[in-house]
């Protein structure tokens, strides 16, 4: 069958595009992973399952795909944590990576092809911030590295937002060692208490934007072919990432940038003071993975997601009438290989992963299974299978 061509909707220009990756069949994508502090939420376990469904893919198309996730292993949260409990940061981070990496595998999602640690990758941020004070983007001051906002005209282009609009939201108590408020650290001095690395400007550790632009270059290079998120990192993480990563380096950074919407409990915000977080280790005592991952794929990963009993409900009953398609013809024998990519359900996950289109597509060809005259389900099985 003619092959359809898979189509994404860039954050950056704001449409949808072709997806052609730089390089013919190898596909470079990176997505911000956890800060590993505490149990992942259903919030947090969106962008993993949509861009796992992306990396499933992308694998149909092209002959290599890495996928890129990393893991923040130092953070204030992280130090915060570990002083609250009186715990080392090193049995917190242990603990709370272990956690994520098995329930995101409860929801069915494959483990990423590398998975860069933040401690792990110092060396490189060091490089990376030397490399912006050599070229004017970056200045020491205090104790601190800051990138220098205005020494970058293109600043704000992600997000949308102009400089100086940025400002009007700015407080009155701007640290007094910036030259300008929009100004962000990229290495800071750190306590006698808190971890630390030596570098030429004192013992101290990394921003938190700076960590990702580092660990791209030093897993994937210098340009990418898609950086995903959620929506919340839009501005300020992936903005500063983007002028960290093309001061310090001409050329193109991400082709294309990806952002998830995002999940709602029960029509309210989730927030810590309304008490509505669900973890997704506490949602799989009550479903199996399967059902979580069919909720969170029942809307559009650009929409926002209600999340609620009802819709577990929902996808529970779905994934039992897919199941009972299938069992009433397993003993059909299928009718020869199917070019799985002229689906119409593979077609409307190349349309910007398309993933409430491709559910309505898997139940029409339930349903004329079970409508079909017998002669006629063995190729209908193979389409569905």
């Amino acid at each position: 069958g003619g092959r359809m061509s898979l189509r994404l909707y860039n954050t950056l220009s704001g449409e949808k595009e072709r997806f052609e990756p730089r390089v013919a069949d190898t596909v470079t994508m990176y997505v911000c992973g956890p800060t590993v502090y505490n149990l992942a939420h259903i919030g947090n376990a969106r962008p993993v399952v949509v861009f796992d469904t992306l990396f499933r893919v992308l694998r149909e198309r092209h002959a290599t795909v890495t996928y890129a996730r990393n893991i923040t292993d130092i953070d204030d949260k992280i130090i915060a944590a570990a002083r609250d409990s009186g715990r080392s940061i090193e049995s917190i981070t242990h603990e709370f990576t272990s956690k994520y990496r098995e329930d995101m595998a409860a929801l069915n999602t494959l483990p990423p092809t590398l998975e860069p640690h933040a401690t792990q990758n110092i060396d490189g941020m060091i490089r990376l911030t030397r490399q912006l004070i050599e070229r004017g983007h970056a200045y020491v001051s205090a104790g601190h590295v800051l990138f220098a906002v205005e020494s970058m005209p293109e600043y704000g282009a992600l997000s949308g937002r102009k400089l100086e609009d940025m400002l009007a939201g700015a407080r009155v108590d701007v640290a007094d060692y910036k030259r300008h408020p929009g100004d962000f650290v990229l290495w800071k001095p750190a306590a006698d208490n808190e971890p630390g690395w030596n570098s030429p400007w004192g013992r101290g550790r990394p921003g938190w934007h700076l960590e990702c632009s580092a660990m791209i270059r030093g897993h994937l290079g210098n340009s990418i072919d898609i950086h995903g998120g959620g929506r919340d990192l839009i501005f300020p993480h992936h903005e500063n990432e983007i002028a960290q990563s093309r001061c310090s380096h001409d050329g193109e950074f991400v082709r294309y940038w990806l952002h998830n919407a995002y999940v709602d409990i029960d029509g309210e915000k989730m927030s810590k003071s309304l008490g509505n977080v669900r973890s997704v280790r506490d949602l799989l005592q009550h479903y199996r993975g399967e059902v979580l991952r069919l909720a969170l794929l029942t809307a559009h990963y650009r929409s926002p997601l209600n999340f609620s009993v009802d819709l577990l409900e929902q996808a529970r009953h779905t994934l039992d009438g897919f199941y009972s398609t299938l069992r009433s013809v397993e003993h059909i024998e299928a009718a020869g290989p199917v070019d799985i990519t002229a689906e119409p359900v593979f077609a409307a996950l190349e349309d910007d992963l398309n993933t409430p289109l491709a559910l309505a597509e898997l139940h029409a060809l339930a349903k004329a299974l079970h409508k079909a005259p017998v002669a006629e389900r063995p190729a209908l099985k193979a389409r569905f299978l």
